[in-house]
C-alpha cells in the first residue's frame, strides 16, 4: 500500500496541481485552499455554481500565487500586507480573509463574467473546525471541512468500470491518493499513517453536483456523471459517499511511493 499521488487546491476550487512532496501542516497540506474567491457578499464561489473556475490555474510561490486561465493574461498576486480583513463564509462557517486587491479581483471577475474578489488565510487566521468528529484546536483551511481528502484508486476503478465513458480522478478532487488496497477499503480504516504522518480517518465525504464538472473542460456533464451512478451504489446514511476525510493527528512531510500502514 502506497500513496500513488498528491493534489492541492491553491485556490479554491481552482484547477489541481500535481507535486510529489508536501508539508502536511494542522489545517492540511501547505498551500492548499489558502485562497478562496467570493462574491461582493463575502460568500464563497465554487465550480458548484461557476464550473469555469477549475479551469484557473494557481501556482504558489514564497511571494503569493501567479494566475493563469484560458484566454487570460497571467498575473501575479502577492499575499496580502493588509491588516484589514474581509469576513467571508464557507457554508455556514464564518471567518475573517485578508483581501488580495483590485487586480486580482477585476481579472477573477473577467474571466467567470460576474463580480468576485479573491482573499487570502494567512497564519495569523484560524478557522476552527465545527464537524462533531474534530477535537478542541483542530483548525481548517478554506476547504469544505475538514483539511484533507484521500481516495484509493481501486475505488475509482470500482466507479469507471460502471460509467460508459470514465472519469478521473481529478473530478473527486482530493488530495491523496492511494494503491494497492481493494475498493474503498479507505471506509474502513479509522487511523493510518503515510510515511510519517498520522491521520485519523474521521468521515466519508458525502459528494454533490461538483463530482459532474471535468475539470480540464470547466463544464458539467449533461447526463449527470459520475454522480448519477454513484447514487445508485454508493448512497448511505451520510449521503452519497466516495473517499475519506482526514484529520492530521502529527505533522510533517508526505511523497508519493510513501507506504501506508493501516493502524486502525
Amino acid at each position: 500500500m502506497r500513496l500513488s499521488s498528491l493534489h492541492l487546491y491553491p485556490i479554491k476550487s481552482s484547477a489541481p496541481l500535481a507535486v510529489d512532496t508536501a508539508v502536511i501542516e494542522s489545517r492540511g497540506m501547505q498551500h492548499d485552499r489558502r485562497w478562496m474567491v467570493v462574491d461582493t457578499d463575502g460568500r464563497f464561489l465554487t465550480g458548484r455554481q461557476l464550473p469555469r473556475m477549475t479551469l484557473v490555474r494557481a501556482q504558489p510561490d514564497p511571494g503569493g500565487i501567479s494566475l493563469s486561465a484560458p484566454g487570460m493574461p497571467s498575473l501575479h498576486v502577492a499575499v496580502p500586507t493588509t491588516t484589514g480583513t474581509l469576513p467571508v463564509t464557507v457554508w455556514k462557517s464564518e471567518m475573517a480573509a485578508r483581501p488580495a486587491g483590485d487586480a486580482a479581483d477585476a481579472w477573477l471577475s473577467e474571466f467567470l463574467d460576474q463580480p468576485a474578489r479573491l482573499v487570502h488565510m494567512d497564519e495569523g487566521i484560524t478557522r476552527p473546525m465545527t464537524d462533531p468528529r474534530s477535537r478542541p484546536g483542530d483548525d481548517v483551511s478554506f476547504a469544505d471541512a475538514f483539511p484533507l481528502l484521500l481516495i484509493s484508486r481501486a475505488s475509482l476503478d470500482g466507479l469507471n468500470s460502471r460509467l460508459a465513458k470514465p472519469v478521473s480522478m481529478l473530478q473527486f478532487r482530493p488530495n491523496l491518493v492511494v494503491d494497492g488496497v481493494a475498493a474503498h477499503a479507505e471506509d474502513d480504516w479509522t487511523r493510518i499513517r503515510i510515511g510519517q504522518v498520522e491521520f485519523e480517518v474521521a468521515k466519508p465525504c458525502t459528494r454533490c453536483i461538483f463530482t459532474t464538472v471535468d475539470p480540464l473542460r470547466g463544464e458539467r456533464d449533461p447526463e449527470g456523471e459520475p454522480l448519477r451512478t454513484l447514487i445508485g451504489y454508493r448512497r448511505s446514511g451520510e449521503g452519497v459517499t466516495f473517499g475519506q476525510n482526514l484529520i492530521p493527528r502529527t505533522l510533517g512531510q508526505v511523497s508519493v511511493g510513501d507506504t501506508l500502514e493501516v493502524l486502525g
